[in-house]
């Protein structure tokens, strides 16, 4: 794998991940990690989907017009959607019940439009693959984390298996909560960025905001116009 194509895969795992740093895909992120294998579970499935929409759709960005190509999108990652209900129905019935509803809507899960739209509308069908399978992997990855730390802490077990420390330790049922999700992956985010070295900007007001000089300028113009 040239260098290119190795950026391209590993951008969506660490530096764009979709949940950790562009907080994209939230509803099923906080909606299905109250165990690890239902994240883990709505992350392939988002992959599966994320893989094969952006092949056909870098394969027919010339062919779709410009004028209906939100609709054609959705025709086609409702399709793969479709698949992917089909495929955990039959073989994994007890992860499609878990995961209800919330597999229809991989179809508007704003991760999937978004590198339809950004990436694999624009790109041929290699570096669209490999962006899909970063997105995936980093999106798969937040979630089964997040639904870890969730399980582990609020049911005493991890992956369905009860944790020997947690025997004669009442769990922590918040964090099975919707409460529990926001704050999991509040300390997750904030985890991550310490180690990272990020740290929230010094300046505030306009001063800290990065079109403030063109907001100058533009009321320079509107005085000069008066």
């Amino acid at each position: 794998m040239s260098n290119s194509n190795f950026k391209e895969f590993t951008k969506g795992i660490i530096k764009q991940n979709p949940v950790l740093v562009s907080l994209l895909g939230m509803c099923p992120t906080l909606a299905v990690t109250g165990q690890a294998i239902n994240g883990l579970g709505m992350g392939i499935a988002t992959t599966f989907v994320l893989f094969c929409s952006n092949i056909i759709i870098s394969l027919l960005k010339n062919v779709i017009p410009k004028e209906v190509k939100l609709p054609c999108y959705i025709v086609i990652i409702a399709g793969f959607v479709t698949i992917a209900e089909f495929l955990l129905h039959g073989f994994m019935p007890s992860l499609y019940e878990s995961l209800g509803t919330f597999l229809s809507l991989i179809t508007v899960n704003c991760i999937i439009l978004g590198r339809a739209e950004m990436f694999a509308s624009k790109n041929k069908v290699l570096p669209s693959m490999l962006d899909a399978l970063g997105m995936g992997t980093g999106f798969t990855l937040a979630l089964f984390l997040m639904g870890s730390v969730r399980e582990i802490f609020g049911s005493g077990q991890w992956l369905g298996m009860d944790i020997a420390v947690f025997e004669n330790i009442k769990p922590m049922t918040v964090f099975v909560m919707p409460a529990g999700g926001f704050f999991v992956l509040g300390c997750i985010i904030a985890f991550l960025n310490k180690i990272a070295g990020k740290r929230p900007p010094q300046k505030t007001g306009c001063a800290g905001c990065p079109n403030s000089s063109k907001c100058l300028r533009d009321s320079e113009e509107e005085v000069l116009k008066k």
